[in-house]
């Protein structure tokens, strides 16, 4: 064999092997290329199943949610109070105040439906013979249920627990003394006491009585001036009491509940709630207008 036919043989020899060299590179681009869409289609159909995955969890925690049911609380049995100067009557007045009946002075209130008191002033001056000396003042407080504080009952009675500790805790009282009040509302306690001051010596009848969720305030106290004996203890409580009872009837008949009779509410409550105390004193508490009596 010539040299040129060996030379010719072995660069046909490097051609076939190029030849084979590029089909089998074409080869692997072709697989790979078919590959890759396929990768593509499977990465593709596991993040869709992802998501909805996703959805469907956020869309159960969506509705697990809006299923929840907010929280409440029962709503207050009374919605308003009756007109401070209005809860007595003019034949109980002529009894507790003789010379105050058609005087009534209504304090200030942001919110009458929310609280409200009126007092009133009697001086039955007979010259140098002394003279009697009387004040009254009835107090409203009413609590709206609220899911934070509770119900409006129990705020109340919160409240009204409260206002007999105040009353029984008067700084200068002397010979106090606690009864509870039968037939006045769902819950009352009459609190006296006597109280030394320079214009004389004042016999004070305090009396709080809760009806639902509204707290009645009733201060009554009396005084022999100038050398006038003083009145009897007895007898104011007696007064106090009547006309408590009296306010507390208003405030049911001005919540449409009963007639005012002295009538408890329906509705008593069987338990006496906790004590925590949910607004503010209305703005004459019996203990603070009890310092300031003349």
């Amino acid at each position: 064999m010539s040299e040129g036919t060996m030379q010719r043989l072995a660069q046909r020899e490097k051609r076939d092997q190029r030849d084979q060299r590029a089909k089998r590179l074409n080869r692997v681009l072709v697989c790979a290329a078919a590959a890759v869409p396929a990768m593509l289609i499977a990465t593709g159909c596991s993040s869709d199943s992802g998501s909805d995955d996703a959805g469907a969890k956020n869309a159960g925690a969506t509705a697990s949610a809006s299923a929840s049911p907010s929280p409440t609380v029962q709503a207050a049995a009374y919605k308003s109070l009756p007109e401070p100067c209005a809860v007595l009557s003019k034949k109980t007045l002529g009894e507790l105040v003789p010379e105050a009946a058609k005087s009534g002075k209504e304090g200030t209130s942001d919110d009458t439906a929310t609280r409200a008191n009126c007092s009133w002033s009697s001086l039955d001056n007979n010259g140098v013979k002394g003279s009697q000396f009387r004040w009254l003042n009835v107090a409203l407080l009413r609590f709206e249920s609220d899911t934070s504080r509770g119900t409006g009952e129990k705020q109340a009675q919160s409240y009204y627990d409260k206002q007999i500790q105040d009353a029984q805790a008067v700084s200068g009282a002397k010979n106090t003394k606690s009864e509870p009040v039968a037939g006045t509302g769902d819950a009352a306690t009459a609190v006296s006491y006597d109280l030394k001051k320079k214009e004389g010596s004042f016999k004070q009848q305090t009396v709080v009585a809760r009806v639902e969720n509204v707290v009645v305030t009733l201060d009554y106290n009396g005084a022999g001036l100038a050398g006038e004996k003083s009145p009897s203890a007895q007898s104011l409580a007696k007064l106090a009491q009547k006309a408590a009872k009296e306010a507390v009837a208003s405030v049911s008949s001005a919540n449409g509940v009963g007639k005012a009779s002295g009538s408890p509410s329906p509705t008593k409550s069987a338990s006496k709630a906790g004590s925590e105390a949910g607004s503010e004193a209305p703005s004459a508490s019996p203990s603070k207008s009890a310092s300031k009596k003349s």
